[in-house]
């Protein structure tokens, strides 16, 4: 086991399911860690076809009581605060995480986050994927919002389009 853990937290594990590509996690990572309150939130939001993630080998499934102070943050959801706090007592190398609200919070708690986006450039550069537009173009049609800048600016740092 990682002496540093990943710790993830829902969207990115939705996402990255949505598009067919969860095992970038464990082909960049290794191991990731999921509090089992972010497996209960993807569990009841489970479509026909998606994993089970209980059965994913490379996911060690975490329990973890949310830190209070965190949940007095109303905007931040449990699995969020349960995600932060585990990556802060296990002193995570990474957190991925995709809102901006829990990213600011966890920020600023010394922690290192990247989001979806973060791990599909992550992937394109160590070549585990050869391009992202069409994995941005299906997150888009399944509804995820991601603005035209940023997009963009994914792209120019994949090396798929011109500065």
């Amino acid at each position: 086991m990682p002496s540093q853990p990943v710790v993830s937290n829902t969207s990115p594990l939705i996402n990255l399911v949505g598009v067919g590509q969860l095992d970038l996690l464990r082909q960049l990572y290794t191991e990731v860690w999921v509090p089992d309150l972010v497996i209960s939130e993807y569990q009841a939001k489970l479509a026909v076809g998606d994993p089970d993630l209980g059965a994913v080998s490379w996911l060690a499934i975490k329990p973890v009581s949310p830190d209070p102070v965190l949940q007095a943050y109303r905007a931040l959801g449990d699995g969020e605060a349960a995600a932060i706090t585990l990556a802060q007592s296990q002193q995570a190398r990474l957190l991925l995480l995709d809102d901006k609200y829990a990213r600011q919070i966890a920020r600023r708690l010394g922690l290192t986050v990247v989001g979806t986006l973060g791990v599909l450039l992550a992937a394109k550069q160590s070549g585990y994927v050869t391009a992202i537009k069409p994995l941005l173009e299906m997150m888009t049609a399944q509804g995820r919002r991601i603005s035209p800048s940023l997009q963009m600016d994914l792209l120019r740092l994949a090396g798929e389009i011109d500065l």
